[in-house]
């Protein structure tokens, strides 16, 4: 990897350690520090060009406290991004929310952490921006989302989801929202971002902008229908310029290239 390459990826990996600050010419991991509850009435009606999803409409999607997503990867393990985590090992600290599309639901399910995994991979040429975390106990009949294991699902419209900033620099959401994105080109995005892994790595964005995850929505999960019409995961939400810009399309931990690492590791946690 050439110098400047890693120093594209680990300031990224600095913004979400000092809570995600925005930098207005520098790449931003798509994550922010927790944020306070909301006030009732303090959402907006969109993300970045998208709209507020229905209950059980994305069923396996999980809020984590550090501010990321996530999605149930089994009914104890949430796969999230490398860059929303601190490192591998035993870690209590992190709340997930599970059930609901309004975080301050009463009906939500909450679990702590008990360990997490970071893939080392992030930090080298390799790159692969993607955790797990294990919970403290299973969520009894939690739905889960299916990895994408192939590239023939690597194409066309993709689904974000997520309680991310409905605005750059905008406060975190209530309500889950959700918006739909194409897929572009690694030609494409590497014009945009010089330090891309293509092997790793997918985007997606329009060229005009206007539709984007932003920060809080790290570790969340693209999506897409598989022939048989079942939701399956192509992308992990990792950074992009700012969010929603012309010419800069979000890119995501490219699933399909990441899929059997992920499910060996998950096996043994």
């Amino acid at each position: 990897m050439s110098q400047g390459k890693w120093t594209a990826r680990i300031r990224r990996a600095v913004l979400v350690a000092a809570g995600a600050t925005m930098l207005a010419t520098g790449l931003t991991a798509q994550a922010a520090a927790a944020p306070p509850p909301p006030t009732p009435g303090e959402v907006s009606p969109q993300v970045v060009g998208g709209t507020r999803a229905a209950q059980g409409e994305f069923p396996w999607m999980v809020r984590l406290s550090m501010g990321c997503g996530g999605a149930m990867y089994t009914k104890q393990i949430v796969l999230t991004a490398a860059h929303c985590v601190d490192g591998t090992g035993p870690e209590t600290g992190i709340t997930a929310i599970y059930g609901v599309v309004d975080l301050q639901s009463p009906d939500r399910i909450t679990r702590k952490s008990a360990y997490v995994y970071q893939n080392p991979g992030y930090f080298t040429a390799e790159g692969g921006d993607w955790a797990l975390i294990k919970l403290a106990s299973p969520i009894p009949g939690a739905a889960t989302l299916k990895l994408s294991t192939n590239t023939a699902n690597d194409s066309g419209r993709f689904t974000v989801i997520g309680w991310g900033a409905a605005t750059e620099g905008g406060p975190q959401q209530r309500h889950l929202l959700k918006a739909r994105v194409p897929f572009v080109s690694d030609t494409a995005c590497e014009a945009a971002y010089p330090s891309m892994i293509a092997e790793t790595e997918i985007c997606a964005g329009f060229p005009q902008g206007g539709t984007d995850t932003c920060q809080g929505d790290s570790g969340g999960p693209m999506v897409r229908r598989n022939a048989n019409g079942n939701w399956v995961q192509v992308g992990i939400v990792s950074y992009g310029a700012g969010c929603a810009r012309p010419g800069y399309p979000g890119v995501y931990a490219q699933v399909s290239a990441l899929a059997s690492a992920i499910a060996a590791r998950a096996a043994k946690l």
